[in-house]
């Protein structure tokens, strides 16, 4: 058996650029895009570098030109198509969401190029964002036809503000990196080349500081979020419900086709 704690997450790449400092880097076809393999490690990575010990600060990123595309056309068909599969991507994107509130290590994500879904959702739950200017965020649930669930109801608008929250989230409208930091979405806004060197830096400094007293304003902080897991419940759940209706069959054909969505799929009124 390896000791490297690591050596299962096949999907991941990892380094260790600096003492203490673990870099997590997806790295996959389509802009990493995350299929079924990526989204199982991603939610349970966390729960490794919350045990490991040389590891003090984890780092977030994409490899080429973005964080990620989110999940590929495969594993929406599956939850789509297949109750099995969709049951355990829900509950996949629950460890998601609270192993990354849970880990005690504090996480710095590094934004760069195109950030959705499952990528997205660890990037902007981090504890730390370093986005590149000319980042595009987009939270991209209601154009596929389901509710936005997984982290958004959770924190967006904690971070940003509810008017901003409902606009983004409602509408789909990509957010730049210079807007996301201007809304408070994420922490910093760098120019795009600068971005994996000052998320080295957060992580380098995060990782030489009083480790008991920063893991301990984290979990404190993150009580916030953990107060308002039912306001996840209700958007997740109602998410991986709507992956069942005919919207998100029809949100998903015109992404393969490049073209609008013709929605016809019942209200709940």
């Amino acid at each position: 058996m390896s000791d490297d704690p690591y050596s299962t997450f096949a999907g991941l790449t990892f380094d260790r650029p600096s003492d203490g400092v673990l870099r997590i880097t997806l790295d996959a076809p389509g802009l990493n895009a995350v299929n079924r393999q990526v989204h199982r490690e991603l939610a349970d990575v966390w729960l490794a570098v919350d045990r490991d010990p040389d590891t003090n600060v984890a780092i977030l990123r994409g490899a080429g030109r973005a964080l990620s595309a989110g999940g590929d056309f495969e594993l929406l068909d599956d939850m789509i198509d297949d109750y099995a599969a969709r049951t355990l991507v829900l509950r996949e994107a629950r460890d998601l969401v609270f192993n990354v509130i849970n880990c005690s290590k504090p996480i710095v994500s590094a934004i760069h190029g195109p950030a959705v879904g499952a990528g997205l959702v660890a990037a902007v739950l981090a504890d730390v964002s370093v986005a590149g200017r000319s980042a595009r965020i987009i939270d991209g649930h209601t154009r596929l036809g389901v509710a936005a669930g997984d982290h958004a109801a959770i924190c967006w608008p904690l971070l940003c503000g509810m008017a901003k929250a409902k606009y983004y989230l409602l509408t789909c409208e990509p957010l730049t990196g210079e807007e996301a930091e201007r809304i408070g979405l994420v922490s910093l806004c760098v120019e795009d080349d600068e971005v994996q060197q000052r998320a080295l830096e957060v992580a380098e400094n995060l990782a030489g500081g009083s480790q008991s007293a920063i893991r301990w304003t984290k979990h404190s902080l993150n009580n916030w979020y953990r107060d308002h897991s039912s306001i996840f419940d209700a958007s997740w759940g109602l998410e991986f419900y709507g992956f069942g209706g005919p919207d998100v069959a029809e949100g998903l054909a015109s992404h393969r086709e490049k073209r609008a969505p013709g929605f016809t799929g019942p209200t709940s009124e």
